[in-house]
């Protein structure tokens, strides 16, 4: 068993971006598959610029806040109680279009490159 609190964790950059915060609650090797179980808060502004990941899916969750992740060139919006689910090698950026701080939580899923 593996128990975490937010509260307690500290406060870790977020790759894409470092002026972006985030506090992750478990990490790669913690579980099967898993890369990551994190929440990551953007200020107003703020953006995750685009990127993709070849070997994982990831899926984000908006727990408060609003904006909007654009998928291979298409916008969809990012408000409370969305979850977004992003599959291997599509190009995704998350960007807080709104006037408050987005709050994201978010994981990670590794898969399997067939060769």
């Amino acid at each position: 068993m593996i128990t975490t609190s937010l509260k307690n964790l500290p406060e870790e950059s977020v790759s894409h971006n470092p002026e972006i915060k985030k506090k992750v609650m478990l990490r790669f090797g913690d579980l099967p598959h898993l890369t990551n179980f994190s929440q990551a808060r953007f200020a107003p502004g703020q953006t995750a610029p685009a990127h993709a990941h070849q070997d994982m899916c990831e899926v984000f969750f908006v727990e408060a806040g609003s904006g909007v992740i654009h998928i291979d060139g298409k916008e969809y919006p990012l408000l409370p109680g969305n979850c977004v689910a992003i599959e291997p090698g599509e190009v995704h950026e998350v960007v807080n279009s709104g006037s408050t701080e987005l709050v994201l939580t978010y994981f990670g899923l590794r898969v399997e490159i067939s060769a």
